[in-house]
């Protein structure tokens, strides 16, 4: 009869095997105490900076018959604006242009539109598909922006130079209403013409607000792009006095915007 195999005892386990063991708690508990000591310092994801301009309204737009009269909120005064002259040449401002670092592409809104280099920067920013600007997020905005024009679609779309210029004089306004101070107001149409490309209308004009207790003045345009539908596309830009050296750069906007 062959015996039972003898039992081992913590003696008879080969040194080796204690030593691999304990290497493998001593990893263990190394790479707990890490963790519990550098836990504090695994940085966060913090939001990147977005360019925060005024939401778009949802105002419905008026037809291009309809009175050029917005509705305002009850809080803000009417901006009454005279209408925009049947045909006036941008006068170009003086100063530098800002180079032109290349083209953003609005998918979105169906156009194209000079990127302009710093210190202007670019980012992606609702409701506007692209946004450039200078300086801080505050009115009066220095600013260049694109989408769809704001508010509901015309009940027909626009088919004569009027009528275009019917809708950017309401974009202008509404330009004077989201990226100004209370109380802006329209000094004069430094421009009105048909864009170079395509169908639509581009309206310059001077702006006058007060900031900090003085009052000042900005220059801004709009540019209506037809664009295949209904709603036209906006590409909107402002520049208070602050960083009137910037002021070259409406000239080449109204210049080069085109539709896709």
């Amino acid at each position: 009869m062959v015996p039972p195999p003898k039992r081992r005892g913590i003696g008879d386990i080969p040194i080796r095997v204690v030593y691999l063991f304990g290497a493998i708690v001593a990893t263990v508990l190394a790479v707990l105490l890490v963790f519990v000591v550098f836990s504090g310092d695994v940085p966060k994801n913090e939001p990147e900076e977005v360019v925060q301009v005024a939401p778009v309204p949802t105002t419905p737009t008026p037809t291009p018959t309809a009175s050029a009269t917005a509705s305002p909120s009850p809080t803000q005064s009417p901006i009454v604006l005279p209408p925009a002259p049947a045909s006036k040449k941008f006068a170009t401002f003086s100063g530098k242009a800002s180079a032109v670092t290349g083209t953003i592409t609005d998918r979105k809104a169906g156009i194209t539109y000079p990127r302009l280099a710093s210190p202007w920067k670019a980012r992606s920013y609702s409701p506007f598909s692209v946004a450039q600007r200078i300086g801080k997020v505050e009115a009066p905005y220095t600013v260049i922006a694109s989408a769809m024009l704001p508010g509901e679609a015309p009940e027909k779309k626009p088919s004569s130079n009027a009528d275009y210029r019917e809708i950017a004089t309401q974009a202008a306004r509404w330009t004077i209403r989201t990226q100004f101070p209370e109380g802006a107001t329209l000094e004069e149409w430094t421009a009105s013409m048909k864009n170079p490309v395509g169908k639509g209308w581009t309206l310059g004009f001077k702006v006058t607000y007060t900031s900090g207790g003085k009052e000042q003045t900005a220059q801004a345009m709009v540019s209506v792009v037809e664009v295949g539908k209904t709603k036209p596309a906006m590409l909107m830009a402002s520049i208070p006095e602050a960083n009137k050296a910037r002021w070259r750069d409406l000239n080449t906007l109204a210049q080069q915007v085109r539709p896709i």
